[in-house]
C-alpha cells in the first residue's frame, strides 16, 4: 500500500449506501451531504478515567485526544446534525465525571446542531448533564443508525460497536488499519475513540452480516482512504 507525497491533500472516499450518498473520512467519520449529516461511532470518552477507577492506570490522554479530533471534524465538515453511534462514553459514569474542561468543549461543540446519542452496550442511559437526545435507534431517509449490527442484513443500516479492521499483505508488507465495512446495503465503522481496539473483519463475528461478493473495507490511511476487495483481505 503506497503512501500518498508528503503535503498530498487528503482524500475521502465517496460511496453510496441503500442509494444515499456518503464521504467515508480517512479519519473515520462518516458524512451524508444530501443530508448534512456526520456520525461518529465508539468514542469511549473517559476510558482512562474508567480503567483508574477499576485501578489499572493508563496515561489519562484518551478524552483530550478523542475530543480534538472530533472538533477538527464537526468544524471541517460544519453538519447540521451529529450521529454518536453507541459506547460514546466507556461507562454509565462517564459523562458525570467527565471534567468541566472537557464537558465545556463538547458542550460547544454540540451547540446549533442536532446531536443524537445513540445507546450504546457501555452507555445505555443518557449521557448526565450534557445535552442532545439519546435514542435506540435513528431512522433518516433510507438509512437506520444504531450501536450493534443487526443478525440479520438490514438495507441501510449503520452501525458500529464491533470496532473494524482489516489486513492486507502487498509485497511482502502486512498492513493493519481500522476502517469502513460495507457491501453497499449496510455499513459498521470503525471506532473513534483513542484508546480503541479493533476486530478483523474475517472474524467469525461478522459472519452473515455482508454479502461477500460485493463487500468492500475502507481502509484509514494517513492521508487518504485505501479501498480494498474482500477478497484481498488477510485474518489477523
Amino acid at each position: 500500500m503506497s503512501q500518498p507525497a508528503v503535503g498530498q491533500a487528503a482524500r475521502p472516499e465517496e460511496i453510496e449506501i441503500a442509494g444515499e450518498r456518503a464521504v467515508c473520512d480517512q479519519n473515520g467519520v462518516l458524512y451524508f451531504p444530501e443530508l448534512d449529516l456526520l456520525a461518529v461511532s465508539d468514542l469511549h470518552l473517559e476510558k482512562g478515567a474508567a480503567y483508574a477507577r477499576r485501578g489499572s492506570f493508563v496515561p489519562p490522554y484518551d478524552t483530550a485526544a478523542t475530543l480534538l479530533r472530533l472538533q477538527a471534524m464537526v468544524a471541517h465538515y460544519d453538519p447540521q446534525m451529529v450521529i454518536s453511534l453507541g459506547d460514546s462514553f466507556h461507562d454509565g459514569k462517564g459523562a458525570a465525571h467527565m471534567p468541566d474542561i472537557f464537558r465545556d468543549r463538547l458542550t460547544a461543540l454540540m451547540a446549533g446542531r442536532d446531536w443524537f446519542w445513540v445507546a450504546g452496550n457501555h452507555d445505555p442511559d443518557a449521557p448526565e448533564g450534557l445535552p442532545g437526545e439519546t435514542v435506540q435507534e435513528l431512522a433518516i431517509g433510507n438509512l437506520v443508525f444504531r450501536h450493534e449490527p443487526s443478525a440479520v442484513p438490514v438495507r441501510g443500516e449503520i452501525s458500529g460497536h464491533l470496532h473494524p479492521c482489516a489486513r492486507i499483505v502487498q509485497r511482502g508488507r502486512s498492513v493493519r488499519r481500522r476502517c469502513f465495512a460495507s457491501d453497499g446495503s449496510r455499513l459498521i465503522m470503525p471506532a473513534f475513540g483513542s484508546y480503541t481496539g479493533s476486530l478483523n473483519v474475517l472474524d467469525r463475528a461478522y459472519a452473515g452480516l455482508f454479502s461477500w461478493d460485493a463487500f468492500m473495507a475502507y481502509l484509514l490511511g494517513a492521508r487518504r482512504i485505501y479501498a480494498i476487495a474482500g477478497s484481498m483481505l488477510q485474518p489477523g
